[in-house]
């Protein structure tokens, strides 16, 4: 079974747009589809192809790329071990997990200029300190970044096309769905929360008539593999890395959400952790949310580096971190949560689950609050800030997202009155169907998805 990913098309532009001009370079976490995605486009596109895995490359391969005067003995060498023929113009050489050889990165430059072939780079950790110290950056490289399965890819793997095709045309008139439909795609929603985007998790949990369990397995593989990536990083901060990644699931339950270093470390500051968050920043295994201090300019120039959330980059693998098996089975979790029963920890799911699709934009994440001296509390809350990235006409987008049916909205009216010459629309991400309440728009989490 293959899921079709919107990737592949980003691929297509590529390959049309630069003619071999430029390499492509593919950034995700690790067991997303990277690997998969690229072979599928070797072999649909191209006369032939190489995948080079450099996780298990053999030594004569490697020997190669410490000279690079004669590329007709490297281009000779490839064709020989991987047995397969190379035309010019009509191939495509793939760089595997190019993090683990920096120098068949490198050599990118002269590759690209000889021009015989198309070259596609994928990897994980790509800017991380030690992988990049000894090598320069190749200018010939056009980056782009890989998330896991969407809500909407996940949809059409399911089955579910028409209905997909039915949110898009209700958001766009502005209705909201037929009330059947309105739980049918609730439920789809609720089921790729609880499965993830991972694609062996997808894959499991559709082959095996949609048993949650099956996707617990492929996701709690993956969860230790990302442990043992963890354990690769650099002595000086793997355990810090460790400690904010075992955490994820206590501070998002928390009312704040925000990582709070004293639980981790006495009298850390987080001028001792830029280190680690942004190893997990690049590992794309979570999604950094920094508090934007004044949202009336452009967010990052006021982002606020010592008040951060972090959200797990796939919220089906957040679901099986927080929980344990045996509280997943004796509890009956997916039940819980599919009958909406669940109230202890399900806001948690929400709100990782659009960040997931913010993130899956290309857009960085951003939170706003602000505290109340007489109060001695935050009375304004906005969980997400989204703008129109124009810089001539900036305009904001405020987010709350609410996973019960009954909610106020005290924070999102204040935070309207106090920006309003920026504020283009409001949204409310709410279990109920579409509400148009004045200037707010309410909108169920799988129309998020589709209009993000």
């Amino acid at each position: 079974m293959s899921i079709k990913r919107k990737i592949y098309d980003r691929l297509l532009d590529w390959k049309k747009e630069t003619n071999g001009t430029k390499a492509l370079l593919i950034e995700g976490a690790r067991r997303i589809g990277k690997s998969t995605i690229v072979r599928q486009f070797g072999e649909n596109e191209y006369k032939s192809y190489i995948m080079i895995d450099f996780n298990k490359v053999g030594k004569r391969v490697l020997e190669c790329f410490e000279n690079l005067t004669n590329l007709d003995i490297l281009f000779q060498t490839l064709s020989l071990e991987y047995n397969q023929r190379l035309y010019p113009r009509e191939s495509l050489i793939i760089f595997d997990e190019i993090q683990k050889f920096p120098k068949a990165r490198q050599a990118i430059k002269y590759l690209v200029a000889d021009g015989r072939y198309d070259f596609i780079e994928t990897g994980s950790l790509i800017s991380i300190r030690e992988n990049v110290e000894d090598i320069t950056i190749p200018s010939e490289e056009r980056k782009i970044r890989m998330y896991p399965v969407d809500f909407e890819e996940f949809a059409v793997f399911m089955g579910e096309d028409i209905l997909l095709e039915y949110i898009r045309k209700c958001y766009e008139d502005k209705i909201p769905l037929d009330r059947e439909m309105h739980e049918k795609a609730m439920h789809l929603f609720k089921e790729y929360m609880l499965v993830g985007g991972m694609p062996q998790a997808v894959v499991a949990f559709a082959e095996h008539s949609r048993d949650f369990v099956y996707a617990d397995i492929e996701k709690r593989d993956i969860l230790e593999l990302y442990r043992d990536d963890i354990k690769k990083a650099s002595k000086k901060y793997n355990s810090r890395v460790s400690a904010i990644f075992e955490n994820i699931p206590a501070y998002l339950s928390t009312h704040e959400k925000k990582i709070v270093l004293s639980e981790i470390e006495r009298g850390a500051t987080f001028d001792r952790y830029d280190e680690p968050l942004f190893w997990l920043d690049d590992s794309m295994i979570c999604n950094l949310c920094y508090k934007c201090n004044d949202p009336n300019v452009g967010f990052a120039l006021n982002r606020n580096d010592s008040a951060v959330k972090c959200y797990m980059g796939d919220t089906g693998l957040l679901v099986s971190l927080a929980f344990s098996e045996n509280e997943i089975m004796s509890s009956q979790l997916y039940k819980l949560i599919m009958n909406d029963k669940l109230s202890l920890n399900e806001g948690m799911i929400y709100e990782n689950s659009i960040s997931q699709m913010i993130t899956s934009k290309d857009k960085k994440l951003y939170f706003y609050t602000r505290y109340s001296e007489e109060k001695h509390r935050n009375d304004i809350e906005i969980d997400f800030l989204l703008s129109n990235e124009s810089k001539m006409n900036f305009r904001i987008f405020p987010v709350e997202v609410k996973s019960s049916k009954n909610y106020k909205t005290e924070s999102l009216i204040k935070f309207g009155k106090l920006y309003h010459k920026r504020i283009e629309s409001k949204y409310v991400v709410h279990p109920k169907n579409m509400v148009i309440d004045g200037d707010v728009i309410k909108i169920p989490p799988y129309m998020f998805a589709v209009i993000i």
